[in-house]
């Protein structure tokens, strides 16, 4: 099942570049200053704050466990554009704070390099997939364990609409034999599409929240996000500045056994310097 289903995200992935690439011509500016898959630099440093989370019964003997409380987020994309194809290799680095116990750290630091080949960018977007790892974090607010997998992407522009999917799977590096028979080295595969549209040439947009849809292989649950985000792009002549406020809530969560949040607030600044400016 788990196979069948991943085979299935790839080979959707694979048409919509394919039928995408119908609508080739060039990215905007104003575009690559929002396209996490653009070949440019990019500096970003975002807060988020969850203040309260649903706390309904999960079963007859269970509460919902709460979130943690906020997190402070930094993350750098530095491009190594080679002859047919780009890496993106992207840090990001999070420090989480549980106001309830008074405990912080730093979470699991994920390392992620996005491969596009020259065949699969046709101007107005681009697909792309590639090798995630994940290091182990303080075990008061994350898992003290590294984590391995891959990622995949596939953006497209298209007049003022920009939209695209990304999607994520990783797994636990432990030994097989030493997890419990209730859990998995699995990790929840995480689906996450977005869509934005800007308003002509005022750099104003409006977009999608970080919505990543999560599925656990192990309970079945489901759990979906929603939100939206409100954002202002400049752009100048060899750089970008992306500014945008957030908020987000819980839509579908009654069979997910992990946090839901119930209301969670945004800002992020990016800054970003497209290669050959």
């Amino acid at each position: 099942m788990k196979k069948q289903l991943l085979l299935f995200i790839m080979a959707g992935i694979i048409g919509l570049s394919l039928s995408a690439q119908d609508d080739e011509g060039s990215q905007s500016r104003e575009s690559m200053a929002v396209d996490a898959t653009a070949t440019q630099w990019s500096f970003q440093l975002g807060y988020q704050w969850m203040p309260d989370y649903h706390q309904d019964m999960i079963n007859d003997t269970t509460t919902r466990p709460l979130g943690l409380d906020n997190y402070l987020q930094l993350r750098i994309v530095a491009p190594i554009p080679l002859k047919g194809f780009t890496i993106l290799p992207r840090l990001t680095i999070r420090h989480y704070e549980d106001l309830q116990n008074g405990k912080s750290g730093f979470g699991n630091t994920e390392l992620f390099a996005l491969i596009v080949p020259g065949f699969s960018d046709w101007g107005s977007g681009r697909a792309g997939i590639g090798p995630l790892v994940t290091f182990p974090g303080n075990p008061d607010v994350a898992k003290k364990e590294w984590g391995y997998g891959f990622a995949a992407a596939i953006v497209n522009n298209s007049g003022n609409w920009f939209y695209g999917l990304l999607f994520t799977q990783s797994f636990r590096a432990v030994d097989p034999n030493a997890i419990p028979p209730e859990e998995t080295d699995v990790n929840p595969l995480g689906i996450a599409p977005f869509l934005n549209y800007r308003f002509g040439k005022t750099g104003i947009y409006l977009q999608t929240a970080d919505i990543v849809a999560l599925y656990d292989w192990t309970s079945n649950g489901f759990y979906l996000p929603i939100g939206l985000r409100l954002g202002k792009v400049w752009v100048w002549e060899k750089s970008s500045l992306n500014v945008y406020g957030e908020y987000r809530t819980s839509a579908v969560y009654k069979n997910w056994q992990g946090s839901a949040v119930k209301n969670s607030y945004r800002v992020n600044v990016s800054y970003t310097i497209p290669v050959g400016r």
